[in-house]
């Protein structure tokens, strides 16, 4: 499970929303310093149909506005703090799971999964297996197996995958009249951004 989404989080400075307080019972969400939230909203319906739904707790301005640590917990010049979390079973569940993930066993149940997960990532985007050459799924199945003995032989010879650039293609009759005369011309479009 992804760390807390807050960016108070992700620089591990400030108030992220695990240091806020939230009491479901009485609806209200009470933040380091002691205020209380004036607003609880929702839950609200995510963009993702896979998303959990989002419950906001808002702060006034006039909370957050005189707070000596309002540098810490929010970048807003005007605005005040929102916090938004999931519902009481999904919070405690994610407490839980993240909790669990610093455990040395689940790191090494996840190493095993961390290896197939490259693997298949390595599959799709190293080698372009999202689309196939070829139609027909006998042709597609071919495609896959030979793929994965390439992938094998690679990993097999111990040599990191090569990295260089195609060789250059000569220049044509005209690029070379041009080279004579010294008129420069564009580069090939293979050789952009090298």
């Amino acid at each position: 499970m992804k760390s807390n989404p807050t960016h108070q989080h992700r620089r591990g400075e400030g108030f992220a929303r695990d240091d806020f307080h939230i009491d479901f019972d009485l609806r209200q969400v009470t933040c380091p310093q002691g205020q209380v939230s004036a607003g609880w909203h929702g839950p609200y319906p995510t963009s993702s149909p896979t998303a959990a739904p989002l419950i906001v707790a808002r702060f006034t301005k006039s909370q957050c506005r005189p707070c000596p640590a309002r540098a810490q917990c929010t970048s807003t010049a005007d605005s005040a703090r929102t916090v938004g979390f999931p519902p009481r079973e999904l919070r405690d569940l994610q407490l839980r799971v993240r909790a669990e993930q610093q455990t040395p066993e689940w790191k090494a149940r996840y190493a095993v999964r961390s290896g197939v997960e490259g693997t298949v990532n390595e599959f799709a985007h190293g080698h372009g297996m999202r689309r196939c050459r070829y139609r027909g799924q006998s042709k597609a199945h071919v495609q896959h197996v030979l793929t994965a003995i390439a992938i094998n032989i690679e990993r097999l010879s111990g040599l990191p995958p090569t990295e260089k650039a195609p060789p250059s293609r000569r220049p044509t009759a005209f690029q070379s009249y041009l080279d004579r005369c010294g008129i420069s011309r564009p580069k090939s479009w293979r050789t952009l951004g090298t």
